[in-house]
């Protein structure tokens, strides 16, 4: 097999992400592309959810889950923000912590920040400890949080 690291780590994201989901009841759908906006869909009492998946390592005790993507052609780097009507959920896998992390799309500005630890000053305001991101969002706050979200996606709920 051919290696290419960042393919392959995407790979194991998604993989991850759709055990963790298999193991919470979820029926895991795939895309019969590469090219489109989520990774996955997960189904589960009549509720269908787009996933975006993300393999990210940690740094200081932090997962830094930048809202864009990001790949190279014959035409150099680019890089896009991921666009939230698009999707329902990002899913964060990571190696270290062997663990998957969901956070509402409508939460994240630019970089949304998930810290392993409690801050050593104790500091409540701002702080997104990962332990609280191991359960889909509830879906009342993915859908209707962005009032520019179509009605189709509404009537999926």
């Amino acid at each position: 097999m051919r290696e290419h690291h960042t393919k392959n780590k995407g790979d194991l994201g998604v993989l991850k992400a759709q055990l963790d989901l298999y193991e919470k009841g979820y029926l895991i759908l795939t895309p019969h592309t590469e090219h489109s906006a989520f990774d996955l869909v997960a189904y589960k009492d009549g509720n269908f959810l787009r996933v975006q998946v993300k393999y990210r390592s940690s740094r200081d005790g932090k997962i830094e889950v930048p809202f864009r993507t990001c790949w190279t052609d014959k035409n150099g780097t680019h890089i896009q923000d991921y666009d939230k009507n698009e999707i329902d959920v990002m899913c964060i896998y990571s190696p270290d912590t062997d663990k998957c992390y969901y956070i509402n799309p409508n939460e994240c500005g630019k970089v949304f920040v998930l810290r392993l630890f409690p801050p050593k000053n104790n500091q409540k305001t701002g702080v997104n400890l990962a332990e609280d991101y191991l359960s889909i969002p509830d879906k009342q706050s993915v859908v209707g949080a962005n009032p520019t979200r179509g009605v189709a996606t509404k009537a999926l709920w």
